[in-house]
């Protein structure tokens, strides 16, 4: 998988990140973590690992993907995180799809086969929602459009002028890419716990954004 590149946006997480790199060393692939400027604390939990580090300019867990993937220089790219709750075991069969002609790969909790240790009530209640919403609107035929374990083609991610800087990400790169139609495919995945710290995801205050940001994709069409 010399061709791939993972992205992995990192903000506060000395305890997980050393664990999640230790776990990827078995895979031929390059790695770009992205870390705010004053992450000291995660910056040097990772000192010892090859990996390419950027220092995010923006704001924000869109602006750090954004920032990362514009950065990849290899044919193909992968959304990573951070916390461990991405299993690298479904790397290669992103890869065969990507490479077999999906432009971009979205890894689902709720395909058969997949399944979540995270989720709650209300984070599934809300995930079903928007995925539904945006497969109404936009015609994604996905079934887990708030999951970001996604792989794709980096050249095509470069034409999709992505521009939100929060959580709005996981809906505006779909929607995109169908606009430009580019083809989608979903994988099943197993969402794990993550190792430390706490969630990043405001379930009320982030639910509103992506809303928001639905509503003005809907422009784009």
């Amino acid at each position: 998988m010399e061709d791939l590149t993972l992205v992995i946006p990192a903000k506060n997480e000395p305890e997980s990140l050393p664990r999640v790199l230790d776990e990827l060393k078995e895979y031929n692939l390059k790695k770009i973590l992205v870390i705010p400027k004053n992450d000291y604390s995660t910056r040097d939990s990772i000192k010892n690992f090859d990996c390419k580090i950027l220092q995010q300019k923006g704001e924000g867990f869109g602006s750090a993907l954004i920032e990362g993937i514009n950065s990849v220089e290899t044919k193909y790219f992968c959304i990573f995180n951070a916390d461990g709750s991405f299993n690298p075991i479904y790397l290669k069969e992103l890869r065969n799809k990507v490479s077999s002609g999906k432009d971009f790969v979205f890894c689902s909790r709720y395909e058969t086969g997949g399944g979540s240790e995270d989720d709650t009530m209300l984070t599934y209640i809300g995930n079903k929602f928007f995925t539904s919403f945006c497969n109404l609107l936009f015609k994604l035929n996905l079934t887990d459009v708030l999951f970001t374990y996604v792989m794709g083609s980096t050249k095509a991610f470069k034409s999709l002028n992505m521009k939100f800087n929060d959580f709005s990400f996981c809906v505006e790169l779909p929607i995109k890419a169908k606009l430009k139609n580019y083809s989608l495919g979903n994988l099943p995945s197993l969402e794990r716990s993550r190792i430390a710290g706490i969630k990043k995801v405001n379930e009320f205050k982030d639910g509103f954004l992506i809303l928001i940001s639905i509503l003005r994709l809907i422009n784009l069409k």
